[in-house]
């Protein structure tokens, strides 16, 4: 197939062009700058100009495509409510283009969200949220009402491996240097799942070859990139802490929000997820590094 991909030279992105020229796809990858085009090109990928807020590119992108993969974001916190906008604006023009067409269209969200508290399934679909403006599962449901073969990756709270600069490893990895502790919250023991983006990226592929295979339905299926259920934030601070040579402590829910300011809900949101429906509908089997074995073998703290 020929593959358009949005956010076709971020860090997972640049994992998912490869996994596709590898397997035999073509790839179209969106490319605002002359740096992402050379990129692209020395991957051996087609430049396909335009961003995620110039509807004509994503239109052209489409048409001129097999099947979309949207893996782009625009990963500003300081506007979130109006960059989710446009990634409903993005996942509703691209689908508009396939509608009818039988193209498949992945597009990414994420599990932390999903069921806080208890662990995550494929199955479960949690109401809109009015204070979590990204719709991404939502307008994937709206396309594939149209006709389009679409799904949804949710993607863990921690896709990590080298080249990570702006998870929430490295926000962790900057709070500790900034204030000279590696921190949890309460007794550390709320859980984020996992997944190495080279792992990510393999379902990417095996995601949208079972979407050509498959008719469209009027929901768009779900599958979980989590590699690992849980981990405890707790044992992460650890690992952080031993990495870097800081003290590892506990702060009170009390203190959070002046210790890791704006992330303060993340680092204390409970969020495992199983990926068992995935790995059995897909045959995936994620083979990479873990997330404590990245940050032990200094990926984070070079």
């Amino acid at each position: 197939m020929k593959i358009f991909v949005t956010g076709a030279t971020g860090f997972i992105g640049t994992a998912i062009v490869q996994e596709l020229l590898d397997a035999g796809h073509q790839v179209l990858g969106l490319a605002r700058s002359d740096a992402s085009a050379q990129k692209l090109t020395d991957a051996g990928a087609e430049v396909h100009r335009g961003d995620l807020e110039d509807l004509e590119s994503l239109r052209s992108g489409a048409a001129a495509s097999d099947g979309v993969i949207h893996a782009g974001f625009i990963h500003d916190f300081t506007r979130f409510a109006e960059v989710c906008e446009v990634d409903k604006t993005a996942i509703e023009t691209i689908g508009n283009v396939l509608a009818g067409s039988d193209r498949p269209f992945i597009v990414t969200s994420g599990t932390a969200l999903v069921s806080p508290g208890s662990l995550a399934t494929e199955d479960i679909r949690p109401p809109a949220n009015p204070a979590w403006p990204r719709a991404s599962e939502q307008t994937a449901d709206t396309v594939a009402a149209l006709g389009v073969r679409a799904a949804a990756i949710r993607l863990s709270p921690s896709v990590h491996g080298d080249g990570d600069t702006y998870g929430f490893i490295p926000i962790l990895v900057n709070t500790a240097r900034e204030k000279g502790v590696s921190a949890y919250i309460g007794d550390g023991q709320n859980r984020w799942n996992a997944v190495h983006r080279l792992d990510a990226a393999h379902l990417y592929r095996l995601a949208i070859e079972n979407a050509a295979s498959q008719n469209a339905d009027s929901l768009a299926e779900r599958f979980h990139g989590s590699a690992e259920e849980g981990i405890t934030v707790k044992a992460i601070a650890e690992a952080l802490g031993k990495q870097m040579n800081l003290p590892v402590v506990s702060i009170t829910p009390e203190a959070a929000a002046e210790h890791f300011g704006w992330f303060a809900h993340m680092a204390a949101i409970d969020c495992p997820a199983s990926s068992t429906r995935t790995r059995q509908e897909l045959n995936w089997q994620p083979t990479h590094s873990t997330l404590l074995a990245d940050i032990e073998n200094g990926v984070y703290t070079k």
